[in-house]
């Protein structure tokens, strides 16, 4: 396993900008956001497209995920994150976190990353059954599946408080309705203590299925509020322990999304926290 900071956190600078200074704290690798203003898909000429390249490039920096949750860009009055969502009840609308999602896929591929996430289908609606909604989500994300398949990238869900799939169980249950390699789960170990899981016991519900994972503290009362680690109530490492134990390999990635009045500060902070229990974990002398 290995630490990566999100840009998400970093939305008052430039991409290179923040690249540059994820690096001089020591970050290794970064998860890019597919949105304003470090890379909207729909809008990237070939030029920007290679100025990202050469801004990881030139840092020794890798890509742990694209991150093609967030939809600044479409600036929707409900909620700039989950809208449009996946299960919108006007198709037209659903289409564009359909062909958004697609053009995150390619970017993906374009710049080497192995893989992008995505809601959990979004918010259901009032009066709307989950059992129809879930029905709903699996047909939006079919021909977006077929794409990743295309691109070789990996599609991963990444459950969220309050949307359709919250819980392991019902993450599972998705799960179930495919059986391709390139769909997966992004696992975000504060919103699993959010909705009232130990994520070190539900690891190994979802082990096969996690292809990445989300870090960030959460409060002890499990109100969905992303805080620095070590700020908050959760246990990092029997999480960390946990997935070591299922043979996680992947990146681990801490988003602070809300620290962007100082996200320099949460990024250090969180890597002075993380880095000694990872390295503990993995038996990694002196880090």
């Amino acid at each position: 396993m290995e630490l990566a900071f999100s840009t998400n956190a970093y939305l008052n600078f430039s991409f290179d900008e923040t690249v540059g200074r994820l690096a001089a704290i020591g970050y290794t690798g970064v998860e890019i956001m597919a949105d304003v203003p470090h890379a909207w898909p729909a809008y990237m000429l070939p030029a920007q497209k290679a100025a990202l390249r050469e801004s990881l490039d030139s840092r020794g920096v890798k890509i742990s995920n694209i991150n093609a949750f967030m939809m600044h860009a479409v600036d929707d009055p409900r909620q700039k994150y989950w809208h449009p969502s996946w299960i919108e009840p006007d198709r037209n609308y659903r289409l564009i976190r359909v062909n958004h999602t697609k053009k995150a896929l390619t970017l993906a591929r374009e710049l080497g990353a192995a893989c992008i996430t995505t809601e959990p289908g979004g918010p259901v609606e009032p009066g709307v059954s989950w059992a129809a909604a879930l029905d709903l989500f699996v047909e939006e994300i079919k021909p977006v599946l077929e794409h990743a398949e295309r691109e070789k990238v990996q599609l991963l869900v990444e459950p969220e408080p309050g949307l359709l799939i919250e819980t392991a169980e019902q993450a599972l249950e998705f799960m179930g309705r495919f059986s391709s390699p390139w769909l997966g789960l992004n696992f975000d170990i504060g919103h699993s203590y959010c909705v009232g899981e130990d994520p070190a016991r539900v690891v190994p519900m979802l082990a096969k299925h996690i292809r990445h994972v989300h870090l960030e503290d959460i409060a002890a009362t499990r109100v969905h509020q992303h805080m620095v680690p070590g700020t908050g109530a959760i246990e990092f490492e029997p999480v960390l322990r946990s997935l070591d134990t299922a043979g996680y390999r992947g990146w681990v990635t801490i988003e602070l999304y809300p620290y962007i009045d100082n996200p320099d500060d949460a990024a250090r902070r969180a890597r002075e926290v993380i880095l000694p229990l990872l390295g503990r974990v993995l038996g990694r002398a002196g880090t």
